[in-house]
């Protein structure tokens, strides 16, 4: 078990999938900056299919301390940009990221992390879920970007897809 401090799109799209329950489930606590808080906030009232954070009692928001711990990067957007501050002040967590941009950043600042993808993973090797392949449907359906690459490898990493298959 582990730390997490998530940002909006994994918490949007595991939502989405009615498979919000394995991120306590797969992990000790998960805490999310007030921008995630705000960004789900607004896509509620935009009538988006989200959840209400505060109804979700396994979660917990955390301010980072310092706001210039994190170089300027204008792409990040503020759930991605404090989420990463939050890893920085808290390097045993892992962060949880879909935005390729604040994977490339977390990765050069040598935090740990994963998005809905590993968290998916996770779920099935935990049995917790029975299979990935069907989520990945719906997960295009979402308008979840999943290169082809990373569909397969992922699919084998689940153990759903045989090298002959690809």
């Amino acid at each position: 078990m582990y730390n997490v401090i998530c940002d909006t799109s994994p918490i949007q799209y595991l939502h989405q999938l009615d498979l919000l329950y394995i991120l306590p489930a797969l992990t000790e606590s998960v805490c999310v900056p007030p921008a995630v808080v705000h960004e789900v906030s607004v896509g509620l009232t935009l009538g988006v299919n989200l959840p209400d954070p505060a109804q979700l009692d396994w979660l917990t928001v955390r301010s980072p301390v310092s706001r210039t711990a994190l170089p300027l990067i204008n792409d990040l957007g503020p759930g991605e940009t404090e989420a990463l501050m939050l890893a920085l002040e808290s390097r045993e967590s892992v962060v949880v990221l879909d935005d390729n941009l604040a994977r490339n950043v977390a990765d050069t600042l040598d935090l740990l992390y994963t998005g809905t993808l590993g968290l998916l993973l996770e779920a099935k090797h935990a049995e917790l879920i029975p299979a990935v392949h069907p989520l990945l449907e719906r997960l295009q359906a979402l308008r979840f970007y999943l290169a082809a690459q990373t569909r397969v490898a992922v699919l084998k990493l689940a153990g759903e897809l045989e090298d002959r298959d690809a």
